[in-house]
């Protein structure tokens, strides 16, 4: 099996952004000037620049007047000769193309030309205000024979000039760039790349004959004896003395030519992004800037779309040796990505990604090919003729069937040629049939890290297969720089950050969104805060807070929010709450794991959890309504998570209390649970252990309130609700299918108070102290104590209420707000396993919460 490139998937990729700022060198770049700066990759200290440096800036780094002076800068790099190759303006290579079309299509075209006139005609101005360089009447003349020219091919009699036209604007602007940088004055030579470089058309493009070209560039450097020059772009003349360009994009091709020419120690491509990025930045909003590459990898990625490389530019450097260097002329402290003979080693076997669109799959199928010579050189002769061209093959060992990518418009041309190929094949029928499948993009995965490195294509098929991608077609030479593989079109995307997930984000990188920034939501967050620094030092985790939702609104961040600031982010940039949105951008294709933190205790967001688990987000939460509502839902949750994402609600019982994780592991290890039996409210914990008789049980629950140890509706606490629901949990996590309303609950709110208002609840609630009073009397008479307890019996009743508990009972030695929850067992039947510590309060309930999310992450690969 091989991968062949293809020079049409050139453009499918834009500039990338970006460079990762933990690649600079500070402690170089400090000591020089912003200018000097620019060459200090190349080497140690200034001192050690490039003897001779050639500079290519891109029209986009020479869109005005200001640009030309920060090109100027760019060039105060060191070097003892410098060679400067420049671009058109930005957009004039497009008006130019435009006009030729206007004046041959009978269109008015004089407007245009005279916009573009008094463009260039301003930047001289600005550039050259006092003339010195004589820059405008050069210009004034150049557009003289511009519009001369394009009468001429309004009238249909310079075809051959219409062709050369696109390169003039490299011509303008090289005049505007000597201008810019002092002329001749100042030590600067311009050479017209038409006088030097002859080149002629071939298979791959635009080939230059070298020995014609070095031999006409070193007559015209006996005649220029300048250290620095100015060299046009793009243009170049044919073997007959014709003015020709080397085609779209050539500038960096022939920056590299002259780099060539000129024995040039150093290339650098100024353009507008910060280097070659790891994949596409609209895909990938995480791709990273690729501080350096070998020649063989720039040439695969360049061939599969890479745009911020020309395919045939790196030809002319790595013939010499030359390093190449890609910076960006807005960001010159960015020391760019270095393209060399080798690339440094940084621990990704992978340095690029790239996606080829527009293809569809060719596959020629036939019994009779087994063992047959020839096979493949027939079909690949038949497409060749037919003028197809193949960006990657794949064939089974079996010889049964071959298949091939094309592009999509050159799909039915192919099949075409291959069945005329195959027709007595096909008569025989040692071949079956030849089929087009649509809608294909190839991934290719490059790098020389892969070369002899076993597991490569396993962790490349692993990423894709957990985005749930089907490989139609997989590709890889025998050099093993380049892994391709044939995906459906609309998966492209997916994919793409599926890949890139594999290889360059921690595999325990985790999307993370909370629901409920209130008490227990923010100390969430100052948790996660103070942890972080931990994490990304010993633990390989890396905990990306992206969403944050309150019950009417949500921000949904591009990028991480930092935990300390997400109150910040959430005030200054909220939209209305759309929970299907909110999980969407959670479960980010680019981030390998996804999960929310639901402390909302809304049951509306608990109705989403069966669907989000089954989509692979993992959930955590404090809040009970997903364990103890309806039975239903709690079994979809439960089967959802068997294939999806996990569900972990520690906190729901006794908030940082490991309840749950030890129920789990008494089950798991095979024991058999008989009976429950516990203080599960920290606010009625702290009631009846203040509750003496003396002072009144209203005065308590007063006070409670005051000390903010109940909800602000205490009728919330003392109705038994709560504790009802956390039993019935507990009772599910035993494997009971128990229900709300099949447990027994005491209500400590009599009758008469549970519908009036809360202020009328409390300039009535002595009404609750005769009730307790009695019962209080009745249990000391008998040498005993009240406290109210959640029970579930070997019979699997289950009750909650106050109860007066044996002597020596554990809930009678707890602390104030203790929750206490007993295990009786059939190993711990005599004595019960008893959990118990605080369980109530923000900060203890997060960090249950906090628990429940390291344990995932532990699943996941974490060392947390």
């Amino acid at each position: 099996m091989s991968s062949a490139p293809h020079q049409a998937a050139f453009d499918a990729q834009p500039d990338v952004v970006e460079a990762d700022p933990s690649e600079a060198q500070p402690e170089l770049s400090a000591a020089l000037t912003p200018a000097a700066a620019a060459v200090a990759p190349f080497a140690s200290t200034a001192a050690l620049a490039p003897a001779r440096h050639t500079h290519k800036f891109g029209g986009s780094s020479l869109a005005d007047a200001d640009r030309y002076r920060v090109a100027v800068g760019l060039l105060d790099d060191g070097s003892p000769h410098r060679i400067a190759v420049v671009s058109a303006m930005q957009g004039v290579t497009d008006a130019l193309v435009a006009l030729v079309a206007a004046a041959r299509d009978g269109q008015d075209w004089a407007p245009a030309w005279a916009a573009l006139r008094r463009r260039h005609l301003d930047t001289a101005d600005s550039l050259d205000p006092h003339r010195r360089h004589a820059t405008r009447a050069v210009l004034e003349a150049e557009f003289d024979a511009l519009r001369g020219a394009l009468e001429r091919v309004a009238a249909q009699a310079d075809n051959q000039f219409a062709a050369a036209l696109p390169g003039l604007g490299e011509v303008l602007s090289s005049h505007l760039m000597l201008a810019a940088l002092g002329g001749e004055a100042a030590g600067w030579t311009r050479l017209d790349a038409r006088e030097v470089l002859v080149v002629h058309p071939g298979e791959m493009g635009v080939g230059v004959d070298w020995a014609l070209s070095r031999e006409r560039l070193d007559a015209w450097r006996k005649r220029h004896t300048g250290r620095n020059v100015v060299v046009t772009g793009f243009v170049a003349r044919d073997s007959h003395g014709r003015d020709t360009t080397l085609g779209r994009n050539g500038s960096d091709y022939s920056a590299a030519i002259f780099a060539n020419l000129f024995d040039a120690d150093a290339l650098t491509i100024w353009t507008d992004v910060d280097g070659v990025l790891s994949a596409d930045p609209r895909l990938v909003p995480d791709a990273v800037c690729l501080p350096s590459m070998s020649y063989a990898e720039a040439c695969e990625l360049a061939y599969f779309g890479a745009k911020v490389l020309h395919p045939q530019t790196l030809a002319p450097v790595q013939q010499r040796g030359i390093p190449l260097r890609i910076r960006n002329t807005r960001n010159p402290h960015s020391p760019g990505t270095l393209i060399s003979l080798h690339s440094q080693a940084d621990g990704a076997p992978v340095k690029g990604l790239s996606l080829v669109h527009d293809l569809a799959v060719l596959e020629l199928v036939g019994n009779g090919m087994v063992g047959v010579p020839g096979t493949a050189e027939r079909l690949f002769g038949a497409l060749r003729g037919a003028g197809v061209s193949v960006t990657m093959i794949s064939q089974g060992s079996s010889e049964h069937s071959i298949c091939c990518a094309v592009r999509a418009d050159q799909a039915q041309r192919g099949r075409a040629a291959i069945l005329a190929a195959f027709a007595d094949a096909m008569a025989d029928g040692q071949a079956q049939d030849v089929t087009i499948t649509p809608d294909i993009c190839v991934l290719a995965a490059v790098g020389d890290g892969m070369v002899g490195l076993p597991g490569v294509a396993a962790q490349l098929f692993d990423g894709l297969a957990k985005a749930r991608i089907n490989l139609r077609a997989i590709a890889q030479g025998a050099g093993e720089r380049n892994i391709s593989v044939a995906i459906g079109a609309r998966d492209a995307t997916r994919a793409l950050r599926a890949a890139h997930s594999a290889f360059w984000l921690s595999p325990q990188c985790i999307s993370l969104g909370l629901i409920g920034p209130g008490k227990v939501g923010r100390a969430l967050l100052a948790q996660l805060a103070a942890a972080q620094p931990r994490f990304q030092r010993d633990s390989r985790l890396d905990l990306r807070l992206r969403a944050l939702a309150d019950s009417r609104r949500m921000h949904l961040a591009p990028r991480a929010m930092p935990f300390d600031e997400a109150g910040e982010h959430f005030a200054a940039d909220a939209e209305a709450l759309d929970l299907q949105r909110f999980a969407e951008h959670v479960r980010a294709e680019h981030i390998p794991h996804a999960l929310i933190v639901d402390c909302s205790g809304s049951d509306a967001v608990a109705a989403y959890y069966p669907q989000w688990i089954a989509a692979g987000i993992h959930i955590v939460t404090p809040s009970k309504h997903a364990g103890a509502g309806p039975l239903e839902r709690y079994e979809a949750i439960r089967e959802a998570s068997r294939n999806g994402g996990q569900f972990r609600y520690e906190a729901t019982v006794g908030a940082g209390l490991p309840i749950i994780q030890t129920l789990r592991s008494l089950l798991d290890t095979g024991d058999e649970l008989t009976e429950v039996e516990g203080i599960l409210s920290g606010t009625l914990a702290w009631l009846f252990n203040r509750y003496d008789g003396q002072t009144a049980f209203s005065e308590l629950v007063r006070e409670a309130h005051a000390l903010g140890y109940t909800e602000p509706d205490p009728r919330d606490d003392l109705s038994g609700t709560d504790v009802a629901r956390k039993l019935v949990i507990l009772a599910r996590e035993a494997g009971r299918s128990l229900s709300l309303d099949q447990i027994e609950v005491e209500s400590l709110v009599p009758e008469s108070l549970r519908e009036v208002s809360k202020d009328e609840f409390f300039e009535r609630l002595h009404e609750l102290d005769a009730p307790l009073q009695q019962r209080f009397d009745a249990a000391r008479a008998a040498g005993l104590s009240l406290r109210y307890l959640a029970r579930l019996d070997r019979d699997g009743r289950a009750s909650v209420g106050v109860v007066s508990p044996p002597p020596g009972h554990a809930s009678l030695h707890g602390a104030l707000t203790d929750n206490l929850i007993q295990f009786r067992t059939r190993r711990y039947a005599d004595n019960p396993l008893v959990v118990q510590g605080p369980g109530a309060g923000p900060d203890v309930t997060a960090a249950g919460v906090f628990g429940d999310l390291l344990t995932i992450a532990q699943t996941l690969g974490a060392r947390a």
